[in-house]
C-alpha cells in the first residue's frame, strides 16, 4: 500500500509498526498464518489489502489470504450468513448485530482455535478488521477475544471545507488534498489514504467541498461532476458515501432561471433534473449539505419562504434515490448593531428552527453546532438539542481548531466534546443527554448522528500539529461510541501512534488531557469567548469584535464584564432550556462558573466560589495557563530519544510557538482588564 513509503507522521494511527513484545509476536504469528476471507466487491478488496498490510507491518509476516474453505485457516473473515462462520454464531449474536456492527470472537472450529471477524455487511467487516488490527498493535490478549460493537448512529460524517482553488476555509494544515487550481488533484493516492484513516475509526460519509459554496464549487453538480465521481469512486472502496455542499442560488447562477424560489415549479424541476443526472453518474451519492441565509449565503428568505420550504424542496428531489438533505442550523443576523443589547446571536438558531419543528420531510436532517455561537473554547450546549422533538438532527463539531489555537497550539478536544455529549437536556426527564438524542433514543428520528469539520490538509503529517491527529481519531471513536471515556480514547491513540511504552502512554496522555483546560486558562475567561483578531481568529484582540456587526460582544467596561442573558433582565436566552437548566443558568449563584460571563454581567469585585474576585481569577488563570504550557514542554522533553526524532522535534517546535503565544494572550488579556478595572493583581506580578 502506498502509505508504507511515507513518514510515521503521515501514517497517523495506522503506522502498523512492529510490535515490541517478541514473545507476543510469536503467539500472534501462529494465530494469523492462514486467513480465509469471503466476499467480493470494492470494500472486501480493501479488507484484504488492510489485513495484508497490517499483518506484515505489525507481525512481519506475509499472511496467506485464501477465498476457499481451507481447513487450516486460523482467521475467518466473512458475513454472518456465510459458512463456516454462520454455524459458529448464536442466534442471539446475529440478532444483536446492527447493519454496520461487527463481532470479533475467538472460538473453536475443526478442533482448533480460530478468530472470527464477522458482520451483516461488508462495511461492518471492514470496521471489524480495523478493530482487530488495533488489538494487535496494542498488544491485547486474543485468546478470549469477544468484542461485539455497533455504531451509535447511522450518520458519522466529515465536512471538508475545501475550495476548488486548493484553499481550505479554516484550514491549518496546508492546502486541499482534493483540489488544486480549480482542478482535481493528481495525487489520488492521498485521497485513498485519507479514506483509510476515516474508515479505520468508523466514519461513513464525507462532504467534499466547503459549506460556503463559491462560483467554481457551484459547478460541481453540473459540468464538474466528473471530479465528484472520481472522488466518490475512491471513498466507496472504504465504505464511505460522498455528499456535496450546494449553492441554494444554483438555478439562477447555473440554470439561467430568474429565481431560486423553492416553491417555484421551474426551480423544483431544475433541481429534480440535476439530481437525476447526479445519481445516473453516482448511484450511491449521499445527498446535499446546505448553508442558507447565513453570513451572506443565499437562501429561501430572499423569497419570503422559510427554511422548511427550502429544505423540503431539495429533499423532494433527492427522495426517489434515497438521498439525504442536510440543512445547517447556523443561521443568524450577521449585521447586528452593537448598540442593540436585546438582539442576541445566541438565540438565533433556536428562534429560527423551533417554529419549524415537525415541518421537515423525513429525509431532511438539521445539522446543529454544539453551542449556540461558533465553536468557542467554552459555550453552553445549543438548546435546539432537546428543543426539537419531531426533526432529524445531527451534532456538528469542529475538529479544525479555528478558535482553539489553529493547530499551532495543542488543544485536545475530546474532553470538551464529552461534556457536550453528557449534557442533560431534561427533554424527556433526567437522562435525556445530547448523546442519547443524537443516538436516536430520546425522540423518534429516521436519521441522526455526528458531523464534524475536518482538520486535515496536505501537510505531510495531515493536521499541521502531529498531536492534533488525536482530535480526528477521537472524533471518529466518539461518533461510533459516545460512551467511550476521553481516557480510553487517548490511551488507544497514543498506543497506536507511538507504541506501548508505559512512560510514553502516561506522559502523552497527561499532556493531551490537560491541554483544553490549559488553552482556556490563557485565552477567554468564564465562557465569554471571542477576544480574537477579526477574520482569521488567531491571537488575542479583546475588542476585535466588540463594535462589529457579528453579535459577539463581551460588554466590558470599568465596572465589569459579561452579557446578561437572563429572562428577568437580559435577552431571555437562559429561558430557552428545560426548567432544570433554565433555573440554573438564570441564577448568578447557581450558574456553572465556567459559563458565568456567557449568562451574566458581573462586576470585577464579584467573588467566585473559590473566594477570589472575578478580576483576580482572570489574572491568576492567565498566569497559570502559561505555566502549564511550560509544564507540557518539560513533560515532552522527557520523551527525547523515546519516540521518533522527527515527531519529537516537530512537536517541540509547536510547543515553543504555543508558549510565546500563550504569553502574548496572558499579557494582552491581563493588561486590558487591569486598565479597564484599575484593580491591581494581589500577587504584584508584571501586568502592563
Amino acid at each position: 500500500m502506498s502509505v508504507r513509503s511515507h513518514s510515521k507522521a503521515y501514517e497517523c494511527w495506522l503506522t502498523y509498526a512492529p510490535l515490541e513484545d517478541v514473545n507476543l509476536v510469536k503467539q500472534y504469528q501462529e494465530k494469523f498464518k492462514i486467513v480465509l476471507i469471503k466476499g467480493d466487491g470494492p470494500v472486501m478488496e480493501s479488507v484484504r489489502e488492510e489485513l495484508k498490510a497490517g499483518l506484515k507491518g505489525i507481525l512481519g509476516i506475509e499472511a496467506v489470504i485464501t477465498t476457499d474453505n481451507n481447513q487450516d485457516a486460523t482467521v475467518l473473515v466473512m458475513k454472518t450468513d456465510q459458512e463456516p462462520v454462520k454455524s459458529l454464531l448464536t442466534d442471539d449474536e446475529i440478532r444483536k448485530l446492527a447493519g454496520e456492527g461487527f463481532l470479533l470472537k475467538t472460538t473453536v472450529y475443526e478442533d482448533k482455535e480460530v478468530i472470527i471477524v464477522t458482520a451483516k455487511s461488508e462495511r461492518g467487516i471492514f470496521y471489524g478488521t480495523f478493530r482487530l488490527l488495533k488489538q494487535l498493535r496494542m498488544g491485547k490478549d486474543l485468546s478470549h477475544l469477544y468484542h461485539l460493537s455497533n455504531p451509535s448512529s447511522p450518520m458519522r460524517m466529515i465536512n471538508q471545507w475545501d475550495n476548488l482553488d486548493g484553499s481550505i476555509e479554516r484550514g491549518y494544515a496546508g492546502n486541499s488534498i482534493f483540489y488544486k487550481n480549480n482542478e482535481l488533484t493528481e495525487n489520488l493516492e492521498r485521497i485513498k489514504d485519507y479514506a483509510r484513516l476515516l474508515a479505520s475509526v468508523g466514519l461513513n460519509s464525507v462532504v467534499i467541498n466547503n459549506v460556503n459554496v463559491h462560483q467554481e464549487e457551484t459547478r460541481l453538480i453540473t459540468d464538474r461532476l466528473d471530479m465528484v465521481k472520481t472522488i466518490a469512486d475512491i471513498f466507496r472502496k472504504y465504505g464511505i458515501v460522498t455528499f456535496l455542499s450546494i449553492n441554494f442560488a444554483s438555478p439562477v447562477e447555473l440554470g439561467g432561471l430568474d429565481t431560486a424560489d423553492p416553491l417555484n415549479e421551474d426551480v423544483k424541476k431544475w433541481w429534480k433534473d440535476i439530481v437525476a443526472n447526479i445519481y445516473a453518474e453516482i448511484p450511491d451519492f449521499g445527498g446535499f449539505l446546505v448553508k442558507a441565509d447565513s453570513e451572506h449565503r443565499p437562501g429561501p428568505f430572499t423569497y419570503n419562504r422559510d427554511h422548511a420550504d427550502g429544505a423540503n424542496m431539495l429533499a423532494e428531489a433527492l427522495e426517489p434515490y434515497g438521498g439525504i438533505l442536510i440543512w445547517r442550523a447556523f443561521v443568524y443576523n450577521c449585521l447586528q448593531d452593537w448598540r442593540d443589547t436585546k438582539t442576541d446571536r445566541a438565540r438565533a438558531a433556536y428562534d429560527t428552527f423551533m417554529p419549524l419543528d415537525g415541518r421537515f420531510k423525513d429525509n431532511v436532517i438539521i445539522q446543529i453546532k454544539n453551542g449556540p455561537m461558533d465553536f468557542q473554547v467554552r459555550e453552553p450546549v445549543s438548546p435546539l438539542f432537546g428543543g426539537l422533538k419531531k426533526t432529524n438532527q445531527i451534532l456538528e463539531l469542529q475538529i479544525t481548531q479555528e478558535y482553539t489555537g489553529q493547530q499551532k497550539h495543542l488543544c485536545y478536544l475530546i474532553p470538551q466534546w464529552k461534556e457536550v455529549l453528557e449534557f442533560d437536556t431534561y427533554a424527556k426527564g433526567k437522562g435525556s443527554t445530547v448523546s442519547k438524542i443524537i443516538s436516536g433514543s430520546v425522540f423518534p428520528q429516521k436519521y441522526y448522528g455526528f458531523a464534524a469539520v475536518s482538520n486535515i490538509g496536505n501537510d505531510e503529517n495531515w493536521t499541521g500539529h502531529t498531536l492534533a491527529q488525536a482530535n480526528l481519531y477521537g472524533y471518529g471513536r466518539l461518533a461510533w461510541d459516545p460512551e467511550l471515556s476521553a481516557e480510553e480514547i487517548t490511551d488507544e491513540w497514543v498506543r497506536l501512534t507511538f507504541g506501548n511504552d508505559p512512560e510514553i502512554i502516561k506522559t502523552i496522555s497527561r499532556i493531551l488531557l490537560k491541554s483544553w483546560e490549559t488553552y482556556e486558562k490563557y485565552t477567554s475567561p468564564l465562557g465569554i469567548g471571542w477576544m480574537v483578531n477579526p477574520n482569521h481568529h488567531y491571537g488575542p484582540n479583546v475588542d476585535g469584535y466588540e463594535y462589529s456587526p457579528w453579535g459577539t460582544y463581551h460588554r466590558a467596561d470599568h465596572h465589569g464584564i459579561g452579557v446578561d442573558r437572563t429572562v428577568k433582565f437580559g435577552t431571555g436566552y437562559a429561558g430557552l432550556y428545560y426548567p432544570e437548566n433554565a433555573e440554573k443558568y438564570e441564577s448568578l449563584e447557581k450558574c456553572p462558573e465556567e459559563l458565568l460571563l456567557f449568562f451574566h454581567r458581573v462586576p470585577y469585585t464579584y467573588r467566585l466560589k473559590s473566594g477570589k474576585t472575578l478580576i483576580q481569577h482572570i489574572y491568576d488563570t492567565h498566569f497559570e495557563g502559561v505555566e502549564e504550557v511550560e509544564e507540557m514542554i518539560r513533560d515532552w522533553q522527557r520523551l527525547k530519544g523515546k519516540i521518533d526524532e522527527e515527531a519529537y522535534l516537530h512537536v517541540m517546535e509547536r510547543f515553543n510557538i504555543q508558549l510565546e503565544h500563550a504569553k502574548e494572550w496572558r499579557d494582552v488579556i491581563n493588561s486590558y482588564f487591569y486598565r479597564k478595572s484599575g484593580i491591581p493583581d494581589e500577587l504584584n506580578r508584571k501586568i502592563y
